[in-house]
């Protein structure tokens, strides 16, 4: 099994330098490094994780692993960073990681693995732990809940009408199939994936999910902040008119969705939707 794939991370000036350092550490420490890690630094960071990227930059020189440093001058948000990021990379697989969750140790083995047995497959990704912060930024022992996804692409295709249904930070994809179906957008605020996703399924792409937990991915009260609000509403409720209009929903099913979310991102307090995310979107 090679190691000829790429993983694209993406660092901002809000992320904890200890955080990023743990992430990038669950990459560097993986059963099958990969080939290359792309990190775009999506406008100005602090010193501390300037400190990470030269630490990195140090320990990876001598190793299998190139550590690519791409920089934004002004901050692009996530679609237009991943587009910048995503086009820089060098191979035909890419894995998609955070700058403060940790992917499991055989994460990108099992990926691998699932690829060459599937090549038929655009896009593969699997379940998450996600898990409340301590003190030490390895310490995964809070467990706050999990997300897991259907695995067929059958099943995907019946749950995309409904939610999203790829954990993006645990996806590895084909480059080119990406590509064909348009690569990373800023169009829909916070949903560049579904986005990618809805657009992927209408092309034809394939989709799989492994059924096991490939990321833990930290959480709070902020995460629910994101999901929340007129803008995220505006953005959802404009992925839900897309696929309208792909006629990959019915009008009963538009109405179902978009009103689902009026009431759980806009009218809806943020530690009640924190709950309900806890307690019906999660294990």
């Amino acid at each position: 099994m090679g190691n000829e794939f790429s993983v694209l991370m993406l660092v901002y000036g809000g992320d904890r330098p200890a955080h990023f350092d743990a992430a990038l550490r669950s990459i560097a420490a993986q059963t099958l490094p990969p080939a290359e890690i792309v990190l775009v630094v999506d406008g100005p960071v602090p010193d501390g994780t300037e400190e990470v990227i030269r630490k990195y930059e140090g320990e990876l020189a001598s190793s299998a692993t190139s550590f690519r440093v791409i920089r934004s001058g002004k901050n692009l948000g996530c679609g237009g960073a991943k587009r910048l990021g995503f086009g820089a990379c060098s191979y035909p697989l890419v894995a998609m990681m955070d700058a403060d969750d940790l992917s499991v140790p055989d994460r990108f083995e099992k990926q691998m693995r699932y690829f060459e047995e599937h090549p038929e497959v655009a896009a593969a990704g699997g379940w998450i732990t996600e898990f409340v912060s301590a003190e030490d930024p390895t310490d995964t022992s809070r467990r706050a809940g999990s997300r897991r996804v259907p695995e067929t692409d059958a099943e995907i295709r019946e749950y995309i009408r409904k939610r999203c249904p790829m954990n993006h930070v645990t996806v590895m994809v084909r480059k080119d199939r990406i590509l064909e179906a348009g690569g990373y957008r800023d169009d829909y605020y916070q949903n560049e994936d579904y986005d990618l996703w809805i657009r992927l399924a209408a092309a034809g792409g394939k989709f799989g999910n492994l059924a096991c937990d490939l990321v833990n991915v930290r959480v709070g009260e902020e995460m629910y902040q994101r999901r929340g609000g007129l803008r995220y509403f505006r953005s959802e409720a404009g992925l839900q008119k897309m696929m309208l209009r792909r006629k990959m929903i019915s009008f009963p099913r538009y109405l179902v969705n978009v009103g689902e979310r009026l009431v759980l991102q806009v009218l809806m307090p943020n530690r009640i939707r924190g709950w309900i995310f806890r307690k019906f979107a999660r294990e």
